[in-house]
């Protein structure tokens, strides 16, 4: 079966698609690393618990967007570029494809 209907899904939550953006561009005042995001980091900028914040993050490693590592108490977390790569040429074969049939460039 197709992944791709569940990973859309996954990234339609409004809160996975900001922890995948806080990890794209982590911000300095909450995140003191250069090689991962750690958890606390998340549970601090979400303003969400640990539970809540491991739930989402459990869906995204799943998925294979997120590798984790822990690190003694700590998981950190960074973004699987392989998986977006992948993603978007999925999205833009449909983009090709929509722009072959109406004859003019995507909108």
């Amino acid at each position: 079966m197709d992944a791709m209907p569940e990973l859309l899904k996954l990234l339609g939550d409004p809160t996975r698609f900001k922890i995948l953006r806080f990890l794209a561009e982590p911000l300095e005042d909450h995140c003191s690393r250069d090689d991962g995001v750690c958890g606390c980091d998340l549970e601090t900028y979400l303003g969400l618990t640990q539970p809540t914040v491991s739930h989402h993050m459990k869906q995204l490693v799943e998925a294979g967007l997120v590798s984790a590592e822990r690190r003694g108490r700590w998981v950190y977390y960074e973004l699987v570029p392989a998986a977006f790569l992948e993603l978007s040429t999925t999205l833009a074969g449909f983009a090709a494809a929509a722009e072959g049939r109406s004859g003019s460039p995507a909108a």
